[in-house]
Protein backbone atom coordinates (compact mmCIF):
# COMPACT_ATOMS: atom_id res chain seq x y z
CA UNK A 1 0.00 0.00 0.00
CA UNK A 2 1.40 3.38 -0.97
CA UNK A 3 2.60 5.74 1.73
CA UNK A 4 1.04 8.57 -0.26
CA UNK A 5 -2.46 7.57 0.81
CA UNK A 6 -3.83 10.16 3.16
CA UNK A 7 -6.19 10.24 6.13
CA UNK A 8 -8.55 12.47 4.19
CA UNK A 9 -8.89 9.80 1.53
CA UNK A 10 -9.69 7.04 4.00
CA UNK A 11 -13.36 7.94 4.52
CA UNK A 12 -12.77 6.99 8.13
CA UNK A 13 -15.52 6.26 10.58
CA UNK A 14 -14.76 6.91 14.27
CA UNK A 15 -13.93 3.97 16.51
CA UNK A 16 -17.16 2.91 18.17
CA UNK A 17 -17.80 3.21 21.87
CA UNK A 18 -19.26 -0.27 22.15
CA UNK A 19 -20.45 -2.40 19.25
CA UNK A 20 -18.12 -2.42 16.20
CA UNK A 21 -21.14 -2.61 13.92
CA UNK A 22 -20.26 0.28 11.66
CA UNK A 23 -16.61 -0.61 11.12
CA UNK A 24 -16.74 -4.34 10.45
CA UNK A 25 -17.06 -6.06 7.11
CA UNK A 26 -19.24 -9.02 6.25
CA UNK A 27 -17.36 -12.24 7.14
CA UNK A 28 -16.43 -14.74 4.47
CA UNK A 29 -17.78 -18.27 4.53
CA UNK A 30 -15.01 -20.01 2.59
CA UNK A 31 -14.07 -23.53 3.68
CA UNK A 32 -11.03 -25.30 2.26
CA UNK A 33 -8.82 -28.30 2.95
CA UNK A 34 -5.79 -27.33 5.09
CA UNK A 35 -2.48 -27.19 3.24
CA UNK A 36 0.70 -28.72 4.64
CA UNK A 37 1.83 -25.26 5.70
CA UNK A 38 -1.45 -24.66 7.49
CA UNK A 39 -1.15 -28.01 9.27
CA UNK A 40 2.38 -27.14 10.37
CA UNK A 41 1.26 -23.69 11.46
CA UNK A 42 -1.66 -25.11 13.44
CA UNK A 43 0.68 -27.44 15.32
CA UNK A 44 3.13 -24.66 16.14
CA UNK A 45 0.36 -22.21 16.95
CA UNK A 46 -1.17 -24.60 19.49
CA UNK A 47 2.08 -24.61 21.43
CA UNK A 48 2.53 -20.84 21.57
CA UNK A 49 1.65 -18.57 24.47
CA UNK A 50 -0.56 -16.34 22.34
CA UNK A 51 -1.62 -13.05 23.92
CA UNK A 52 -3.57 -10.22 22.32
CA UNK A 53 -2.95 -6.84 23.93
CA UNK A 54 -6.34 -5.25 23.28
CA UNK A 55 -9.59 -7.12 23.96
CA UNK A 56 -12.74 -5.01 24.31
CA UNK A 57 -14.88 -7.97 25.33
CA UNK A 58 -15.79 -6.47 28.71
CA UNK A 59 -18.47 -4.61 26.77
CA UNK A 60 -19.99 -7.92 25.72
CA UNK A 61 -20.02 -9.05 29.35
CA UNK A 62 -22.38 -6.16 30.09
CA UNK A 63 -25.03 -7.52 27.71
CA UNK A 64 -28.00 -9.10 29.48
CA UNK A 65 -27.81 -12.86 29.08
CA UNK A 66 -24.60 -12.90 27.04
CA UNK A 67 -22.59 -16.03 27.94
CA UNK A 68 -18.82 -15.92 27.43
CA UNK A 69 -18.60 -19.74 27.66
CA UNK A 70 -20.91 -20.34 24.69
CA UNK A 71 -19.91 -20.08 21.05
CA UNK A 72 -21.31 -17.01 19.36
CA UNK A 73 -20.95 -15.65 15.83
CA UNK A 74 -20.47 -12.13 14.59
CA UNK A 75 -23.51 -12.60 12.37
CA UNK A 76 -25.75 -13.42 15.33
CA UNK A 77 -24.65 -10.87 17.94
CA UNK A 78 -21.63 -8.93 16.59
CA UNK A 79 -19.22 -10.47 19.09
CA UNK A 80 -15.75 -11.68 18.11
CA UNK A 81 -14.53 -13.35 21.29
CA UNK A 82 -15.86 -16.07 23.56
CA UNK A 83 -14.13 -18.98 25.25
CA UNK A 84 -14.98 -21.44 22.49
CA UNK A 85 -13.62 -19.26 19.72
CA UNK A 86 -10.53 -18.42 21.76
CA UNK A 87 -9.87 -22.15 22.03
CA UNK A 88 -10.51 -22.68 18.32
CA UNK A 89 -8.12 -19.87 17.44
CA UNK A 90 -5.50 -20.89 19.97
CA UNK A 91 -5.64 -17.54 21.79
CA UNK A 92 -4.33 -18.22 25.28
CA UNK A 93 -5.45 -14.86 26.65
CA UNK A 94 -4.65 -11.20 26.64
CA UNK A 95 -5.29 -7.77 28.06
CA UNK A 96 -8.96 -7.08 28.73
CA UNK A 97 -9.55 -3.36 28.32
CA UNK A 98 -11.23 -1.17 30.90
CA UNK A 99 -12.58 1.10 28.18
CA UNK A 100 -14.29 4.36 29.13
CA UNK A 101 -15.90 6.64 26.53
CA UNK A 102 -14.63 10.21 26.76
CA UNK A 103 -17.46 12.26 28.22
CA UNK A 104 -17.71 15.84 29.46
CA UNK A 105 -14.56 16.96 31.27
CA UNK A 106 -16.43 18.28 34.28
CA UNK A 107 -16.55 17.12 37.89
CA UNK A 108 -19.77 15.28 37.12
CA UNK A 109 -18.50 13.84 33.85
CA UNK A 110 -15.25 12.70 35.41
CA UNK A 111 -17.14 11.10 38.29
CA UNK A 112 -19.22 9.13 35.81
CA UNK A 113 -16.02 8.07 34.05
CA UNK A 114 -14.56 6.80 37.32
CA UNK A 115 -17.78 4.92 38.08
CA UNK A 116 -17.79 3.38 34.62
CA UNK A 117 -14.13 2.39 34.83
CA UNK A 118 -14.45 0.76 38.23
CA UNK A 119 -17.58 -1.11 37.13
CA UNK A 120 -15.76 -2.42 34.06
CA UNK A 121 -12.77 -3.51 36.13
CA UNK A 122 -15.12 -5.31 38.51
CA UNK A 123 -16.86 -6.99 35.58
CA UNK A 124 -13.57 -8.38 34.30
CA UNK A 125 -12.50 -9.50 37.77
CA UNK A 126 -15.89 -11.13 38.24
CA UNK A 127 -15.29 -13.16 35.07
CA UNK A 128 -12.34 -14.87 36.73
CA UNK A 129 -14.30 -15.43 39.95
CA UNK A 130 -17.41 -16.88 38.29
CA UNK A 131 -15.41 -19.15 36.00
CA UNK A 132 -12.21 -19.99 37.92
CA UNK A 133 -11.69 -23.18 35.92
CA UNK A 134 -11.80 -21.32 32.61
CA UNK A 135 -10.19 -17.92 33.31
CA UNK A 136 -7.27 -16.89 35.49
CA UNK A 137 -6.35 -13.36 36.59
CA UNK A 138 -2.71 -12.54 35.82
CA UNK A 139 -1.02 -10.01 38.09
CA UNK A 140 2.58 -10.58 37.00
CA UNK A 141 4.20 -11.46 33.70
CA UNK A 142 5.19 -14.89 34.99
CA UNK A 143 1.55 -15.68 35.80
CA UNK A 144 0.69 -15.95 32.11
CA UNK A 145 2.54 -19.19 31.41
CA UNK A 146 1.30 -20.77 34.65
CA UNK A 147 -2.34 -19.94 33.92
CA UNK A 148 -2.08 -21.13 30.33
CA UNK A 149 -0.40 -24.36 31.44
CA UNK A 150 -3.39 -25.02 33.71
CA UNK A 151 -5.69 -24.89 30.68
CA UNK A 152 -7.24 -21.55 31.60
CA UNK A 153 -7.43 -18.32 29.64
CA UNK A 154 -5.02 -15.61 30.79
CA UNK A 155 -6.71 -12.38 31.89
CA UNK A 156 -4.61 -9.24 32.28
CA UNK A 157 -6.30 -5.88 32.88
CA UNK A 158 -5.52 -2.79 30.81
CA UNK A 159 -7.10 0.66 30.63
CA UNK A 160 -8.14 2.44 27.45
CA UNK A 161 -8.54 6.14 28.24
CA UNK A 162 -7.37 7.44 31.61
CA UNK A 163 -10.54 9.52 32.06
CA UNK A 164 -11.58 7.53 35.19
CA UNK A 165 -8.55 9.08 36.92
CA UNK A 166 -9.32 12.72 36.05
CA UNK A 167 -10.94 13.81 39.31
CA UNK A 168 -8.61 11.77 41.50
CA UNK A 169 -5.36 10.46 39.96
CA UNK A 170 -4.82 8.57 43.23
CA UNK A 171 -7.46 6.13 41.95
CA UNK A 172 -4.62 4.71 39.89
CA UNK A 173 -3.52 2.79 42.97
CA UNK A 174 -6.97 1.27 43.38
CA UNK A 175 -7.05 0.16 39.76
CA UNK A 176 -3.55 -1.28 40.15
CA UNK A 177 -4.64 -3.28 43.17
CA UNK A 178 -7.63 -4.53 41.17
CA UNK A 179 -5.14 -5.86 38.63
CA UNK A 180 -4.44 -3.06 36.17
CA UNK A 181 -1.11 -3.62 34.43
CA UNK A 182 -1.29 -1.48 31.27
CA UNK A 183 -2.39 2.17 31.07
CA UNK A 184 -3.69 3.65 27.81
CA UNK A 185 -3.54 7.41 28.29
CA UNK A 186 -6.24 8.60 25.91
CA UNK A 187 -8.86 7.53 23.36
CA UNK A 188 -10.35 9.32 20.34
CA UNK A 189 -10.81 12.67 22.12
CA UNK A 190 -8.41 14.70 24.24
CA UNK A 191 -8.65 14.23 27.99
CA UNK A 192 -7.14 15.86 31.06
CA UNK A 193 -3.87 13.96 30.61
CA UNK A 194 -3.05 13.89 26.91
CA UNK A 195 -3.93 14.81 23.35
CA UNK A 196 -5.56 12.23 21.11
CA UNK A 197 -4.25 11.44 17.64
CA UNK A 198 -7.75 12.11 16.28
CA UNK A 199 -8.48 15.42 18.00
CA UNK A 200 -7.09 18.96 17.71
CA UNK A 201 -3.96 19.74 19.76
CA UNK A 202 -4.79 21.03 23.22
CA UNK A 203 -1.85 20.20 25.45
CA UNK A 204 0.61 19.74 22.57
CA UNK A 205 1.41 16.38 24.06
CA UNK A 206 1.04 15.50 27.71
CA UNK A 207 -0.60 17.84 30.20
CA UNK A 208 1.20 18.50 33.51
CA UNK A 209 -1.18 15.95 35.06
CA UNK A 210 -0.32 13.50 32.29
CA UNK A 211 3.39 13.74 33.03
CA UNK A 212 2.74 13.09 36.72
CA UNK A 213 0.51 10.17 35.79
CA UNK A 214 3.28 8.47 33.81
CA UNK A 215 5.69 8.83 36.71
CA UNK A 216 3.13 7.39 39.12
CA UNK A 217 2.27 4.56 36.75
CA UNK A 218 5.94 3.64 36.39
CA UNK A 219 6.24 3.35 40.17
CA UNK A 220 3.22 1.04 40.26
CA UNK A 221 4.56 -1.34 37.62
CA UNK A 222 2.21 -0.32 34.82
CA UNK A 223 3.14 -0.41 31.14
CA UNK A 224 2.40 2.90 29.39
CA UNK A 225 0.26 2.45 26.26
CA UNK A 226 0.41 5.14 23.56
CA UNK A 227 -2.16 3.79 21.10
CA UNK A 228 -4.65 6.59 20.29
CA UNK A 229 -2.18 9.20 21.57
CA UNK A 230 -0.90 12.03 19.40
CA UNK A 231 2.63 11.99 18.00
CA UNK A 232 3.66 14.61 20.57
CA UNK A 233 2.32 12.42 23.37
CA UNK A 234 4.23 9.47 21.92
CA UNK A 235 7.47 11.45 21.85
CA UNK A 236 7.05 12.80 25.37
CA UNK A 237 5.92 9.51 26.88
CA UNK A 238 8.82 7.67 25.27
CA UNK A 239 11.22 10.19 26.78
CA UNK A 240 9.55 10.43 30.19
CA UNK A 241 8.73 6.80 30.95
CA UNK A 242 11.34 5.04 33.04
CA UNK A 243 10.43 1.73 31.38
CA UNK A 244 9.72 0.64 27.78
CA UNK A 245 6.30 1.60 26.45
CA UNK A 246 3.84 -0.15 24.15
CA UNK A 247 1.43 0.73 21.36
CA UNK A 248 -1.16 -1.92 22.21
CA UNK A 249 -3.22 -1.70 19.00
CA UNK A 250 -1.69 0.44 16.29
CA UNK A 251 -0.48 0.26 12.69
CA UNK A 252 2.10 1.51 10.20
CA UNK A 253 1.80 5.00 8.75
CA UNK A 254 4.17 3.96 5.96
CA UNK A 255 1.53 1.50 4.78
CA UNK A 256 -1.45 3.81 5.33
CA UNK A 257 -1.20 7.45 6.34
CA UNK A 258 -3.67 7.70 9.19
CA UNK A 259 -3.17 9.61 12.46
CA UNK A 260 -3.81 6.41 14.44
CA UNK A 261 -0.75 4.83 12.85
CA UNK A 262 2.92 5.33 13.73
CA UNK A 263 5.58 6.45 11.26
CA UNK A 264 8.73 4.40 10.74
CA UNK A 265 10.97 6.80 12.66
CA UNK A 266 8.82 6.55 15.78
CA UNK A 267 8.51 2.78 15.51
CA UNK A 268 12.31 2.56 15.37
CA UNK A 269 12.63 4.85 18.40
CA UNK A 270 10.10 2.71 20.25
CA UNK A 271 12.11 -0.42 19.49
CA UNK A 272 15.43 1.21 20.37
CA UNK A 273 14.08 1.85 23.87
CA UNK A 274 12.84 -1.72 24.26
CA UNK A 275 9.20 -1.10 23.42
CA UNK A 276 6.70 -2.99 21.28
CA UNK A 277 4.12 -2.10 18.63
CA UNK A 278 1.11 -4.41 18.45
CA UNK A 279 -0.68 -4.47 15.08
CA UNK A 280 -4.45 -3.96 15.02
CA UNK A 281 -7.10 -5.07 12.51
CA UNK A 282 -9.37 -2.02 12.64
CA UNK A 283 -10.26 -1.66 8.99
CA UNK A 284 -10.26 2.12 8.59
CA UNK A 285 -6.73 2.24 10.04
CA UNK A 286 -5.43 -0.36 7.56
CA UNK A 287 -6.32 1.05 4.13
CA UNK A 288 -8.75 3.44 2.42
CA UNK A 289 -12.44 2.63 2.67
CA UNK A 290 -14.75 3.92 -0.03
CA UNK A 291 -17.79 5.78 1.24
CA UNK A 292 -21.21 4.66 0.14
CA UNK A 293 -23.56 7.50 1.12
CA UNK A 294 -26.66 5.34 0.68
CA UNK A 295 -25.33 2.55 2.89
CA UNK A 296 -24.05 5.13 5.35
CA UNK A 297 -27.47 6.73 5.67
CA UNK A 298 -29.09 3.36 6.33
CA UNK A 299 -26.46 2.54 8.95
CA UNK A 300 -27.14 5.83 10.71
CA UNK A 301 -30.84 5.01 10.77
CA UNK A 302 -30.10 1.57 12.21
CA UNK A 303 -28.02 3.24 14.90
CA UNK A 304 -30.84 5.66 15.70
CA UNK A 305 -33.42 2.87 15.91
CA UNK A 306 -31.42 0.46 18.03
CA UNK A 307 -29.09 2.77 19.99
CA UNK A 308 -26.22 0.36 19.35
CA UNK A 309 -23.88 2.22 21.67
CA UNK A 310 -26.01 1.10 24.59
CA UNK A 311 -26.49 -2.32 26.11
CA UNK A 312 -28.76 -4.48 23.97
CA UNK A 313 -30.99 -7.27 25.20
CA UNK A 314 -30.74 -10.64 23.46
CA UNK A 315 -33.97 -10.02 21.55
CA UNK A 316 -32.86 -6.59 20.36
CA UNK A 317 -29.50 -8.00 19.35
CA UNK A 318 -31.21 -10.71 17.29
CA UNK A 319 -33.40 -8.13 15.57
CA UNK A 320 -30.43 -5.85 14.96
CA UNK A 321 -28.44 -8.72 13.44
CA UNK A 322 -31.30 -9.56 11.09
CA UNK A 323 -31.64 -5.91 10.09
CA UNK A 324 -27.95 -5.61 9.39
CA UNK A 325 -27.92 -8.88 7.42
CA UNK A 326 -30.71 -7.48 5.25
CA UNK A 327 -28.63 -4.35 4.66
CA UNK A 328 -25.64 -6.46 3.61
CA UNK A 329 -27.83 -8.26 1.08
CA UNK A 330 -29.27 -5.06 -0.38
CA UNK A 331 -26.13 -2.92 -0.22
CA UNK A 332 -23.06 -5.16 0.21
CA UNK A 333 -20.17 -3.64 2.18
CA UNK A 334 -16.84 -2.92 0.56
CA UNK A 335 -14.47 -5.84 0.05
CA UNK A 336 -11.43 -3.94 1.33
CA UNK A 337 -9.51 -3.75 3.64
CA UNK A 338 -8.96 -7.43 4.31
CA UNK A 339 -6.52 -9.91 5.82
CA UNK A 340 -3.87 -9.02 3.25
CA UNK A 341 -3.96 -5.38 4.32
CA UNK A 342 -3.52 -6.42 7.94
CA UNK A 343 -0.54 -8.56 6.94
CA UNK A 344 1.04 -5.66 5.04
CA UNK A 345 1.17 -3.67 8.27
CA UNK A 346 2.47 -6.62 10.27
CA UNK A 347 5.15 -7.64 7.76
CA UNK A 348 6.32 -4.07 7.28
CA UNK A 349 6.98 -3.41 10.96
CA UNK A 350 8.58 -6.84 11.35
CA UNK A 351 11.01 -5.99 8.57
CA UNK A 352 11.58 -2.55 10.08
CA UNK A 353 12.40 -3.46 13.70
CA UNK A 354 12.45 -7.25 13.90
CA UNK A 355 10.29 -9.79 15.74
CA UNK A 356 11.55 -8.67 19.17
CA UNK A 357 9.47 -5.48 18.99
CA UNK A 358 6.22 -6.49 17.28
CA UNK A 359 3.05 -8.23 18.42
CA UNK A 360 -0.70 -8.54 17.89
CA UNK A 361 -3.41 -6.31 19.35
CA UNK A 362 -6.27 -6.77 16.93
CA UNK A 363 -8.90 -4.67 18.77
CA UNK A 364 -11.42 -7.51 18.98
CA UNK A 365 -14.93 -6.48 20.01
CA UNK A 366 -13.88 -2.85 19.62
CA UNK A 367 -13.99 -2.45 15.85
CA UNK A 368 -11.26 -4.85 14.74
CA UNK A 369 -11.67 -7.69 12.28
CA UNK A 370 -11.62 -7.79 8.49
CA UNK A 371 -12.61 -10.37 5.85
CA UNK A 372 -10.29 -13.31 6.31
CA UNK A 373 -9.72 -12.41 9.95
CA UNK A 374 -13.26 -12.02 11.22
CA UNK A 375 -12.80 -13.19 14.80
CA UNK A 376 -10.28 -14.89 17.09
CA UNK A 377 -10.97 -18.33 15.64
CA UNK A 378 -8.96 -17.27 12.55
CA UNK A 379 -5.72 -16.43 14.37
CA UNK A 380 -3.75 -19.47 13.10
CA UNK A 381 -3.83 -17.80 9.67
CA UNK A 382 -1.44 -15.17 11.00
CA UNK A 383 0.99 -17.82 12.17
CA UNK A 384 0.78 -19.59 8.80
CA UNK A 385 1.53 -16.39 6.90
CA UNK A 386 4.46 -15.56 9.14
CA UNK A 387 5.90 -19.04 8.65
CA UNK A 388 5.48 -18.64 4.90
CA UNK A 389 7.33 -15.32 5.13
CA UNK A 390 10.30 -17.07 6.73
CA UNK A 391 9.80 -16.32 10.40
CA UNK A 392 10.90 -19.03 12.82
CA UNK A 393 9.12 -20.64 15.73
CA UNK A 394 11.33 -18.54 18.03
CA UNK A 395 10.18 -15.42 16.21
CA UNK A 396 6.57 -16.49 16.60
CA UNK A 397 6.97 -16.99 20.34
CA UNK A 398 8.25 -13.44 20.62
CA UNK A 399 5.54 -11.92 18.43
CA UNK A 400 2.66 -13.79 20.05
CA UNK A 401 3.51 -13.18 23.69
CA UNK A 402 7.11 -12.98 24.83
CA UNK A 403 7.58 -9.36 23.76
CA UNK A 404 4.70 -7.92 25.75
CA UNK A 405 5.65 -10.04 28.76
CA UNK A 406 9.22 -8.71 28.53
CA UNK A 407 7.91 -5.14 28.62
CA UNK A 408 5.69 -6.01 31.60
CA UNK A 409 8.64 -7.58 33.45
CA UNK A 410 10.64 -4.40 32.88
CA UNK A 411 7.80 -2.44 34.46
CA UNK A 412 7.65 -4.85 37.41
CA UNK A 413 11.40 -4.64 38.00
CA UNK A 414 11.39 -0.86 38.00
CA UNK A 415 8.43 -0.69 40.39
CA UNK A 416 10.25 -2.95 42.85
CA UNK A 417 12.98 -0.33 43.27
CA UNK A 418 10.99 2.86 42.66
CA UNK A 419 10.79 5.42 45.44
CA UNK A 420 7.73 7.63 44.89
CA UNK A 421 8.46 11.34 45.21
Amino acid sequence: MSASLSYAESSDLPETQANPLFTHLAPSQEVSTPTELEKKAAKIHAGLLTLDTHLDTAMQLARPGWDVLSRHTYESDFSQIDLRRMQEGGLKGGFWAIYTPQGPRTLEGNALAAEHGLATAARIRDLTLRYPNQFGLALRADDAAKIAASGRSVVFLSMENAAPLSNDPALLGMFQRLGLRMLGLVHTKNNDFADSSTDKPEWHGLSPAGKKLITAANCQGLVIDVSHASDDVFDQALELSATPIIASHSGSKAIFDHPRNLDDARIVKLANKGGVIQINSFKTYLAPVEKDPVRGAVQEQIYANFNVFGTLTADKTKTLAATYAELNQKIPPATKPDFEDFMQHLLHVLKLVGPQHVGIGADWDGGGGVPGLEDVSKLPKITARLLAAGYSEKDLRQIWGENVLRVLRNAEQYAATCKPS
